[in-house]
């Protein structure tokens, strides 16, 4: 690596005091050109500009070149069980049980193994700074408070999401496996992660999974300028043949917050529809945005179509928050980096339905449904029409193809905070 580095800045440096001399040379003949103006001037400098300026940008070229190369030997990955073990030890270090630790940071690494990194590591701080000021229960283990055969209604018990999320998935899996259908409810829950998560749960036994859950208030309603309701996800996720599936994972926002603070750690600009500024105007600036915590429903304005995903946020909240008991709209706490001083009483929904109990052969009509979306005919070749979860395989493929996962450098400068403030061993890097 360090010869490497040393070859590519001497011939960085070598080919930038080449493009420099060119460049110079360009100039001080178009200075003399605009001075002196003669006929054979002008045509003097046009020649020796058309000779310098391939020269140039060969130069560019190959400085451009050295710069990728660099960049790409200066990739720093972290390989999946690394990712794992650091949350893990993470979560241990403020006295989360081991069993609870794994069951968090499985649901966090599995997010980023598929490319959203707004819901993985992204998100391990925010779940550090809750428990360590209590505002969130590492230990606490769900309990049933009323239930039918295809029915449960669960307390988390302000126990961490992805236990609490696990839980009603599995009762609402052995309902569903029982007589049909599994409904299950909770209250008491914290952020949950990837709605996915819970729906690839259901379909490992054969079902047919949804989940929904209900956030701090970030979107906006359609015309407002003030948040009222979260960013309130959902999910379905459906076996074909095969490997063959439908996963569909969404935000009822245009995006989730998480995608917001992406693009800070990125110090990109948003794209329209993402964002209001406190008077409620669609914003580009990242930072204004996260300060402002105003997100647009689906759909981005009301000429856009906004409405259809307010309407689809409320819902999620009704299923959710409403009918478990726990905290809805604007009574939902409001959640930072720094952790809250209060319990998000979220209300989430898990929903598993064994497709045997309707129409045979349900996989197959499911492989032929895929088969048919992804062959419509795409606008550019090069893009194929891709069905819900084809992008998140593809992730999956090119991680385990480059050995390990790349986070954003001002990702892995929070990691390296985040271990020598709780003692943990660093994130080693492949």
């Amino acid at each position: 690596m360090t010869s490497l580095t040393l070859c590519c800045s001497r011939r960085a440096v070598a080919a930038n005091a080449y493009v420099s001399i060119n460049r110079r040379s360009i100039q001080t003949l178009q200075r003399r050109q605009q001075q002196q103006q003669p006929q054979q001037q002008q045509q003097h400098c046009r020649r020796y500009s058309a000779a310098a300026a391939p020269k140039f940008n060969a130069n560019l070229g190959v400085l451009f070149g050295l710069s990728r190369m660099m960049s790409s030997a200066c990739q720093k990955l972290v390989k999946v069980e690394e990712s794992r073990r650091f949350m893990i030890d993470c979560f241990k270090a403020v006295n989360v049980p081991e069993e609870h630790a794994k069951a968090q940071a499985d649901l966090l690494v599995a997010a980023d193994h598929r490319g959203h990194f707004s819901h993985g590591m992204n998100r391990l701080e925010m779940y550090i700074n809750d428990l360590a000021i209590n505002s969130t229960d590492g230990a606490a283990v769900p309990v049933v408070l009323k239930e039918t055969p295809a029915t449960a209604w669960v307390d988390g018990c302000n126990g961490l999401g992805a236990v609490v999320g696990n839980f009603c998935m599995d009762l609402a899996i052995k309902k569903a496996k029982n007589v049909g259908v599994g409904w299950v409810c909770a209250k008491g829950s914290n952020h949950y992660g990837m709605a996915g998560w819970y729906a690839l749960r259901a379909m490992e036994s054969g079902l047919v999974g949804m989940s929904m859950t209900n956030t701090s208030p970030l979107m906006a309603p359609t015309n407002a300028k003030e948040a009222a309701l979260g960013t309130n996800p959902l999910s379905l996720g459906a076996n074909g043949c095969g490997k063959d599936h439908f996963l569909l994972d969404m935000a009822t926002t245009a995006v989730a917050v998480g995608k917001i603070e992406i693009q800070m750690r990125k110090d990109a600009a948003l794209p329209d529809g993402w964002a209001q500024d406190p008077e409620g105007n669609v914003t580009n600036d990242a930072k204004l945005a996260f300060e402002t915590g105003c997100l647009c429903p689906l759909g981005g304005t009301e000429l856009t179509s906004g409405y259809k995903g307010y309407g689809l946020g409320a819902m999620v909240d009704i299923l959710s928050g409403v009918m478990s008991g726990a905290n809805y709209a604007t009574h939902v706490r409001k959640w930072t980096h720094t952790g809250a001083n209060s319990a998000a009483n979220l209300g989430q929904v898990f929903i598993a339905v064994d497709p045997n109990s309707f129409a045979p052969q349900f996989e197959e009509r499911m492989s032929d449904f895929n088969s048919i979306l992804r062959s419509t005919k795409p606008t550019n070749p090069e893009k194929p029409v891709l069905l819900a979860g084809d992008k998140e395989e593809k992730n999956i493929k090119a991680v385990d193809q480059a050995g390990g996962i790349q986070y954003l450098e001002n990702q892995l400068k929070t990691c390296a905070a985040l271990a020598e403030r709780l003692k943990v061993q660093p994130l080693r890097f492949i």
